[in-house]
């Protein structure tokens, strides 16, 4: 330790040098108040790139500065020092006395559902807090190690802790680092560098399994070799379903384990989406029905003696459907529906017909919606794909799948393949991709020359354009790129008309002024927004009002920051070759600022 006890860092005298890790101490201090608080010293030439924001800030000491709730230990003070010739930072968080959850738990071996009902809502009213900041704050490392109980109060006094994982959601995706994380408290997508609302309570739904159990969900003993294949042997337990079962414990209930099982769900949709609502299951506020934690279209996919799966014909009002939006429409039409509805008046002109297009943008602005009505629009039979439909840690599955997927849909052309999150799939092949994954990059290569030809044409879409292979961007195959951003004034009237449509509204709305109220909200935040007018109302046994309309939107920020607005701006004029930037390295996954 850099300190000893009774020396100074700064004001602040040592009472205890507490721990010492990779990249930071931590010191017990007093300050020349004569209170005790917490330090933590970081030595800036220990941090990893990805410890900093674009702006050279270090990210753990900026989401620090915005600590300020019940569960969570306030921040107080912060600087710089030179120490031995080199740089630190620190910053003084205010000190709670107490033990973490995982001692408790060695030392208990349990726990009430009540206590465990307390531990998860305080811990959930704290992730609420720090996801609904104006750029969403995700802690990234919840678990019984970093919960610190208060031994001077009660459960609802708890203090999440530890944010050296933690991200702005607006940050590029970063592998985690599995030999410092319980990799058993990791949401799917969190293996592969995701991070999200959904990765945060899905990590609270692991630590309540465990609560009630005494151990993990899907825990595996399997000593940590090869990352990849560490992963590959999780993600194959997690196909399994969950067992959740009734144990003596008095309060334990159907709707309990409901709970726990939306929370461990696979697909980051079928879970809670945002912490207030899984806060009203716990309460039982929000009834839950058991759901399967398995992947949906893995658990529903034929066993390989079967076709891969039948493409279907889509029926719709195709781009009716969809209001707003009339430019990309417009663009769209001309570009791609036109061509495939009248291929050969296209080739009697010499003009090529494309194989396919890539929809890109924020999440929740409707890439999946837009394909499945250009489906409709267009007439193809429609064939959904996910990376977890075709992924194996099998040797050669992999790209056996992509050819069995291109086959069933020759078979079944015309047909449109729409590949979600397309980025998994395709990552770019650089020195650190893993050899299956350039296997299946070249299968996916291979299977996409001429498909117009045979009556093919492939859709892709991912939040992270930037994160896929070159070579699947080029003419003759994802050609056509087009940016799905946040919905217009025209979409945004349409959506609360959808979203109210069926619910007790009251008469006069004025969906305009909605509209306006709600510029750069994502659909996705739309819903939620009726959803918590249509709960107040609910609660008043009245009709969803304006009133109660404009309250929710008051309380209810944007999904996406102006920041990472920006950003996707900046990525949507590179994509359109508007901006070329200096790379002196191999892309990486994520986007650079």
């Amino acid at each position: 330790m850099l300190f000893a006890k009774k020396e100074k860092i700064e004001e602040y005298m040592v009472l205890f040098p507490h721990k010492q890790g990779s990249y930071a101490e931590t010191y017990r201090v007093k300050d020349n108040a004569g209170k005790t608080v917490f330090l933590k010293l970081i030595c800036l030439d220990r941090l990893k790139r990805s410890q900093m924001d674009g702006h050279g800030s270090i990210i753990e000491m900026e989401v620090a500065k915005q600590l300020c709730h019940h569960n969570l230990c306030k921040y107080i003070d912060s600087g710089n020092l030179i120490q031995g010739g080199r740089q630190y930072a620190w910053f003084v968080t205010e000190f709670v006395s107490g033990e973490t959850l995982s001692q408790k738990l060695i030392r208990d071996h349990n726990i009430s559902v009540y206590d465990m009902k307390c531990v998860a809502k305080s811990v959930l009213s704290a992730l609420s807090f720090l996801h609904n900041r104006p750029t969403p704050i995700i802690h990234n490392e919840i678990s019984a190690q970093n919960v610190l109980l208060n031994l001077t109060g009660t459960m609802h006094d708890l203090k999440l802790i530890d944010f050296g994982n933690a991200r702005f959601l607006d940050q590029p995706p970063i592998k985690p680092n599995l030999q410092e994380l319980n990799p058993f408290y990791l949401a799917p997508e969190r293996l592969s560098g995701i991070c999200s609302v959904q990765s945060d309570l899905y990590a609270v739904g692991a630590m309540m399994y465990q609560l009630l159990y005494n151990e993990l969900p899907w825990f595996i003993d399997m000593p940590y070799k090869d990352r990849d294949d560490f992963i590959d042997a999780i993600l194959a337990e997690r196909e399994k379903e969950l067992k959740l079962y009734q144990t003596e414990k008095f309060d334990l209930d159907e709707q309990l384990l409901n709970t726990i099982s939306k929370a461990l769900s696979y697909d980051s949709e079928d879970r809670f989406q945002t912490a207030e609502e899984f806060i009203m299951a716990i309460d039982g506020v929000k009834k839950i029905g058991r759901q399967s934690t398995k992947r949906k279209i893995l658990s529903e996919q034929p066993s390989p003696n079967n076709n891969f799966t039948t493409p279907t014909r889509k029926k719709g009002d195709g781009f009716a459907a969809i209001a707003g939006m009339d430019e990309l429409k417009r663009q769209m039409v001309e570009e791609v529906i036109k061509p495939l509805r009248e291929p050969e008046e296209y080739q009697r002109y010499g003009i090529t017909i494309p194989n396919g297009m890539l929809l890109y943008g924020p999440p929740g602005c409707g890439k999946t919606f837009f394909a499945k009505h250009l489906a409709e629009e267009v007439g193809f039979n429609f064939l959904c794909i996910t990376p977890a439909t075709l992924k194996s840690r099998y040797v050669n599955a992999t790209q056996e799948n992509i050819a069995r997927m291109f086959k069933e849909a020759e078979e079944n052309a015309p047909t449109i393949i729409f590949i979600d999150e397309i980025n998994e799939l395709v990552p770019c092949r650089d020195g650190a991709t893993h050899e299956m994954s350039k296997s299946a990059v070249n299968e996916m290569l291979a299977q996409m020359d001429k498909t117009g030809e045979k009556g093919i044409f492939i859709i892709g879409a991912t939040n992270y354009p930037n994160a896929i292979d070159p070579a699947i961007l080029r003419s003759g195959r994802l050609e056509k790129k087009y940016y799905i951003g946040v919905p217009d004034i025209e979409a945004r009237v349409a959506l609360f008309k959808h979203c109210l449509e069926k619910r007790p509204f009251d008469f006069g709305l004025d969906y305009e002024e909605l509209a306006r109220l709600t510029e750069n909200y994502v659909s996705a935040d739309i819903q939620f927004i009726v959803n918590n007018a249509a709960r107040s109302a609910l609660l008043a046994h009245s009709r969803i009002t304006m009133e109660l309309l404009r309250q929710a939107i008051t309380d209810t920020s944007p999904s996406l920051s102006a920041r990472e607005l920006s950003k996707y701006e900046n990525i949507r004029a590179e994509m359109a070759g508007e901006l070329r930037k200096a790379r002196s390295d191999r892309p990486r996954i994520g986007f650079n600022n």
